[in-house]
């Protein structure tokens, strides 16, 4: 026996037999429920096209990251990875002690999510450390071996179901506790053994699966994350081919929505503060409803899904900003939800502050008017939306509002209602603020207004990022002109902000912009910019037609000393 297979076995030997046991057990299981041609049809699994549009129809959802090291308030799972044998030892051995969430609700959580709008919620059923909120025979490192002692994954089943809530599993294939009691070292790159290609793992990883699909009905969503997604997939679909998957099968992008959108479904998962897990308030920092709403908005209107994620306290309960926030968010959905569910991409995702989505079987389209700071009831504003134009059916109205009457006023209905008038230059609305959200009357977020049987006023032009390079001082962007739509004439140039980092850019969306320069012709352009260096920026390319501005996606450069 050679020294790495001896060093093995006595990791083996040292493991607690009762894991044996469960191991084993999974071997078992993945041998009788997986081998049985599976292969042979994963080249034809995937997730099927009414599934796809269901995610398009329903794009709002609850993300919730939950595990033992909630106690902790650290990070979910990652603090794992370079830690000390004691560490994990601790992580795995005391933490399940003390696990004991008394005040899981999982019917506070599906109402809450209801009251917000959204359709579907995803647990956590197993992040990278391996813990399993479910009753499982793979690993006794689950919640059967905690003072709590019931499956959590089946409460949280049974509330989505009760409240008419699609049901959704977060699933990683990637298990930190499975690699370290094979003497592996827990590392993310290079992690050993090789979920997609060790035959003991990928039996483990589909007994799990087998257990999460067959224990508990139909599972509507399944997230996968981390390696291991090629066995995890086929099994989901070999048990379940209804199954809509969405990391591992379509676009998932994390912490950011693209500036220029995958094209069909797609699902950006974004944290209403800076970390996935519960991590005590004075040390987070949260979006605030504004913004949050805002992130609603620019997702849908981009045409994908946003998963909204909350990490439970560790008693199971919700960090009380966090609700504050979410209530925020209902009482805008509740008036406003029409705008953001059954829609598609409109031509443009938005003229500045005026987001817009359009209804996906009808002439109609919804303009959002985000951004208009304190807007107090009685007060009538107007606004030109420049990518649309009227019919001789062309009808308006606010989302929420009868447009007859606003309170404690004697304003007529004449007054009240919402107008329109297409001009030249645009089509022009007027809107009068009309429903007493709050009793101080500081209501901030968005209206929307409805416009049906109207038609796109311009067929609008493309523009795409090329590379950008630049040192201390300086940077020179490049875009590509791709098309000019149909004007014959456009002006392209940039815009760049400073980059906050991975998690800190969707707190803020201002961009400055540089001069624009007039052009006839598709083909590539680039500018140079003064700029601060040592520093990282955010940047995208950006075409404006006589009626529309669009922007390429949202890229960084780095500006060397």
């Amino acid at each position: 026996m050679t020294k790495p297979n001896l060093l093995l076995a006595l990791t083996i030997l040292c493991l607690p037999l009762s894991q044996l046991r469960a191991e084993t057990a999974a071997s078992d299981a993945a041998n009788k429920s997986t081998d049985q041609g599976i292969e042979a049809l994963a080249s034809g699994l995937n997730n099927k096209p009414e599934r796809l549009e269901w995610l398009q129809d329903n794009g709002f959802g609850m993300f919730m990251h939950w595990g033992v090291d909630s106690q902790l308030g650290s990070t979910i799972s990652h603090s794992l990875v370079g830690a000390s044998d004691d560490y994990v030892q601790r992580y795995r051995e005391e933490l399940p002690k003390t696990f004991n969430p008394k005040r899981w609700d999982p019917e506070f959580y599906a109402m809450l999510a209801k009251t917000c709008g959204m359709k579907y919620i995803a647990l956590t059923t197993k992040h990278h450390s391996g813990f399993c909120l479910w009753d499982t025979k793979t690993t006794p490192f689950n919640v059967m071996n905690t003072p709590y002692g019931k499956d959590i994954v089946r409460e949280f089943v049974d509330a989505c179901r009760k409240h008419d809530l699609a049901v959704g599993f977060y699933y990683s294939p990637e298990d930190f506790m499975y690699s370290h009691s094979r003497g592996e070292t827990i590392r993310r790159y290079g992690h050993q053994p090789n979920p997609d290609s060790d035959p003991d793992y990928i039996r483990f990883i589909k007994a799990q699966v087998t257990e999460l699909m067959t224990q508990y009905g139909d599972v509507n969503v399944f997230f996968i994350d981390g390696a291991g997604k090629k066995p995890a997939k086929e099994q989901v679909w070999t048990l379940q081919p209804d199954c809509l998957i969405t990391r591992g099968a379509i676009e998932t992008p994390e912490q950011t929505v693209p500036g220029l959108p995958p094209s069909g479904a797609w699902e950006s998962c974004i944290t209403l503060g800076t970390q996935w897990a519960y991590k005590p308030e004075q040390l987070d920092k949260l979006k605030d409803g504004a913004r949050t709403i805002e992130i609603l908005i620019e997702t849908r209107a981009k045409g994908g899904a946003l998963l909204l994620n909350i990490g439970p306290r560790p008693d199971g309960s919700m960090n009380d900003l966090h609700e504050d926030i979410l209530r925020e968010v209902g009482l805008w959905a509740f008036a406003n939800g029409e705008s953001i569910l059954n829609t598609r991409p409109w031509i443009v995702t938005n003229e500045r502050d005026i987001w817009l989505t359009k209804h996906k079987s009808e002439g109609t389209i919804y303009a959002i008017l985000t951004r208009q700071g304190e807007w107090h009831r009685k007060e009538r504003r107007e606004f030109v939306i420049r990518s649309a134009e009227a019919t001789a059916k062309t009808e308006i109205s606010v989302l929420g509002h009868n447009g007859k009457v606003v309170e404690y006023s004697r304003f007529k209905p004449e007054q009240v209602a919402p107008r329109f008038e297409q001009k030249d230059d645009g089509l022009h609305i007027s809107v009068l603020r009309g429903l007493r959200y709050t009793d101080d009357d500081k209501w901030v977020n968005p209206v929307v207004v409805k416009l049906t049987n109207v038609k796109p006023s311009c067929q609008p032009p493309l523009v795409i990022n090329g590379k950008a390079s630049g040192k201390s001082g300086e940077v020179t962007f490049r875009g590509e002109l791709k098309s000019l739509g149909d004007a014959k004439k456009v002006k392209v140039g940039f815009e760049y902000r400073e980059y906050g980092g991975f998690v800190e850019n969707m707190y803020v969306d201002e961009w400055h912009a540089t001069e624009l320069r007039e052009t006839s012709q598709t083909g590539s352009f680039e500018l140079k910019v003064k700029l601060p260096g040592r520093k990282t920026y955010q940047w995208r390319a950006v075409v404006e037609h006589p009626r529309v501005k669009l922007a390429g996606d949202n890229a960084t450069v780095k500006l060397d000393p």
